[in-house]
């Protein structure tokens, strides 16, 4: 498997090497370079389906192949239909006297077209680039081993850009992308099986791949288990979650709105499963605008802090048997005064399930701990009602360098499994030693 991080950086330095070869500002040059590795992503994963259908057309019958529809087992399987004229392959060797930017125009509009989740999403505007730089930006990003990346792979690439494109130009880089390993320990410890997903705080989607990938590891099929439902504040990362969420072969309602004034989804009492990574210590909010809301049914927190917002829009989003995993910076587990009141009442009703505490630099940003937060309103009929587990996992890491931690496969299952026995229900051992787990 190829290194995420070695992509990534060399993506990076290609393309900042030929943004500076161009007389384009950094926000101009951003998104059709986004655009591009999102054509060299789909392209290779519609590759590796394509063979995959060879093989099986051959153990069809000549009367059932008259009537195979390809485009539908593309969709079946989660990928994303590609005509030829659309494939970056196809794209990458044309002539060098040919107009790339329309071709690459076409080529998006051809995507959106046939795939109707995409209606408008698609960079179009490749003409702002230099038909030379565009050329050089595609043959770079060609030798990247990106078909060799596992997990939401295009979704680190994409915000790692998103971030070192508004850096370049002197802006906050953004919201910083939730590692991997941090969500696929929500995902394992929340069990997604089936049943409504919301993100209200989506990023470019990555707890929608993660419980995907959870659903696919149980040989069944994501779109069939799961409804995805997201929002985000900014136009532009909608479109970016969009994009990564069909790459992904996911279907997904995600709407645009600021998650503090707008409730898109209608989400009270709705949702099974609610996963977030907020941003943390929002100040600012207009509480005024929010004064009766019904997502904040315990009261609205007098410091001006958002994290009790954030918190409660997860818990009041839950349906009577709803469960809500997701990061809070430390300092809210102790918050005082009105935060205070508002933490005591959820765990008086029984809904706070595992607190997890996590250790420092495992965000590719910043490198402050966090902890996660669990809720779990069924539990309220169960003997746990008055039980709450606190696992702290501050020395579980795997170093990765010497400013990045990661959780491993293993260490994932063991703090899971450690959940599950809590739980009342049987641990797994496909990556944790049996042995060494009942040792610890």
């Amino acid at each position: 498997m190829s290194d995420i991080n070695k992509v990534k950086n060399d993506l990076w330095e290609v393309a900042n090497k030929l943004r500076a070869e161009s007389n384009l500002k950094t926000g101009e040059f951003s998104v059709p370079v986004l655009g591009l590795i999102f054509l060299r992503y789909a392209d290779s994963k519609f590759t590796e389906a394509k063979k995959k259908l060879g093989a099986e057309l051959k153990e069809l019958s000549e009367r059932r192949r008259a009537t195979f529809n390809e485009r539908n087992w593309f969709h079946d399987k989660g990928v994303l239909y590609l005509k030829e004229e659309a494939r970056f392959s196809h794209l990458l060797h044309l002539s060098e006297g040919e107009d790339l930017s329309k071709h690459l125009h076409d080529a998006m509009s051809s995507i959106e077209h046939e795939n109707p989740s995409l209606k408008d999403v698609l960079p179009k505007n490749f003409n702002r680039i230099e038909k030379k730089l565009l050329f050089a930006l595609m043959k770079n990003f060609n030798k990247m081993k990106i078909e060799d990346l596992e997990g939401d792979a295009f979704g680190i690439i994409y915000e790692y850009f998103l971030g070192k494109f508004a850096g370049a130009e002197g802006q906050r880089g953004g919201e910083f992308f939730t590692p991997t390993s941090i969500v696929r320990l929500i995902v394992e410890v929340l069990k997604p099986i089936e049943g409504s997903v919301f993100d209200p705080a989506c990023g470019s989607g990555g707890m929608f791949v993660q419980s995907a990938e959870f659903i696919k590891r149980r040989h069944e099929k994501p779109n069939e288990k799961i409804s995805i439902y997201g929002q985000e504040k900014t136009e532009e990362t909608v479109k970016l979650c969009k994009m990564n969420l069909a790459v992904h072969g996911l279907e997904s309602d995600i709407r645009l709105g600021n998650t503090f004034y707008e409730d898109e989804h209608r989400s009270v009492g709705k949702f099974d499963f609610v996963m977030a990574n907020p941003p943390f210590n929002v100040r600012g909010i207009d509480k005024e605008r929010i004064k009766g809301d019904k997502r904040y049914p315990i009261g609205i927190p007098k410091v001006d802090n958002a994290n009790y917002l954030w918190i409660q829009d997860f818990y009041s989003s839950l349906n009577t048997n709803g469960r809500a995993g997701f990061v809070m910076a430390n300092s809210a587990s102790d918050a005082r005064q009105s935060e205070q009141e508002i933490r005591a009442k959820m765990i008086k009703e029984g809904v706070v399930d595992v607190m997890i505490s996590v250790g420092s630099n495992f965000f590719h940003n910043v490198t402050l701990p966090c902890s996660l937060w669990f809720f779990d309103k069924g539990k309220v009929t169960t003997d746990r009602k008055d039980k709450t587990l606190f696992l702290d996992a501050r020395e579980i890491y795997n170093q990765i360098d010497r400013a990045h931690r990661e959780f491993t496969e293993v260490d994932v299952e063991f703090i899971a499994n450690i959940v599950k026995l809590y739980r009342g229900d049987e641990p797994s051992f496909d990556f944790c030693d049996k042995k060494e787990f009942q040792a610890h």
